[in-house]
């Protein structure tokens, strides 16, 4: 008879973790996390003011019609994609731009 070793247990987060790592799509996969973190993230005012969010490369695309708003989101990117990237813990988004 066969003698099979028993691994530990892991955390479910640490397999979904390991199963991200290794799947083919990964930055896409991480891109669309992002997305959906978005409402979640970056609070009410300023998810009120963007009227659509897309990815291009490592570039997420903000387009704000209120220029103010656009100003005050361009002042807080840098703050934004640390935010986002570190809620999907990889560098995935690298710039923001944000466009009228």
């Amino acid at each position: 008879m066969m003698a099979y070793r028993r691994k530990q247990p892991r955390a479910l987060k640490e397999l979904v973790d390991d199963f991200i790592q290794d799947y083919p799509h990964r930055v896409a996969l991480k891109r669309g996390m992002i997305l959906a973190l978005w409402p979640e993230k970056i609070g009410p005012a300023i998810r009120e003011q963007v009227r659509d969010i897309n990815f291009r490369g490592s570039r997420l695309v903000l387009h704000v019609p209120d220029p103010s708003w656009r100003h005050e989101i361009h002042m807080q990117r840098n703050n934004i994609a640390k935010e986002l990237n570190s809620a999907v813990n990889e560098e995935i988004i690298r710039d923001i731009v944000v466009k009228a």
